[in-house]
């Protein structure tokens, strides 16, 4: 369920580490089949550039990065490995199993999730910052702390990372040299 913003940036504040899933996150979950079938739409992903960007701030502000997904795909491995993630799991049906390697290392408390479906629910209970995006399953909504105006594959990841930075009071120097 979604708080108050005071409740909501002192969690962000404590936030060292970033998981989330992958499709209808970094994504917009559409799954597109073509001609040549399973392997071609493994292939093929499509990732917003502000998603990217935010990425690149967050890993630069020193947070961890880290993806969950519960499918392959060559085409998520390399960007995730472009964008800097410290961890790619895929292929993932406990994601909890995953996090929980993640909870022992840093605490609960330190870690931000973002997910948007069924399998994500698990995680979103037990993050510091639970986040869905806004076209998450209604279930997943309901264990956020946070719902993104943005839908998945659209700047929600971008719009996470700036909720935790202006929290820790990193986002406008991490701008200055974007700024004229």
């Amino acid at each position: 369920m979604p708080l108050p913003f005071a409740e909501l940036e002192d969690r962000a504040r404590r936030i060292r580490l970033l998981l989330m899933d992958c499709d209808g996150v970094l994504t917009d979950g559409s799954v597109i089949y073509t001609a040549e079938g399973e392997q071609a739409r493994e292939q093929t992903k499509v990732f917003h550039i502000h998603d990217g960007q935010g990425l690149r701030l967050a890993k630069q502000a020193g947070l961890q990065l880290g993806l969950i997904s519960g499918r392959n795909s060559v085409a998520v491995a390399m960007r995730a490995r472009e964008l800097g993630f410290a961890d790619v799991f895929q292929g993932i049906e406990d994601k909890l199993a995953v996090y929980e390697t993640f909870g022992q290392q840093y605490g609960d408390a330190a870690i931000a999730y973002i997910g948007d479906d069924l399998p994500d629910l698990p995680l979103l209970r037990r993050a510091g910052l639970a986040i869905a995006v806004a076209d998450a399953v209604s279930d997943a909504q309901q264990h956020a702390h946070y719902i993104t105006q943005r839908p998945g594959g659209r700047g929600a990841v971008r719009e996470a990372i700036e909720l935790i930075l202006k929290a820790q009071q990193k986002w406008h120097e991490l701008i200055q040299p974007f700024v004229i």
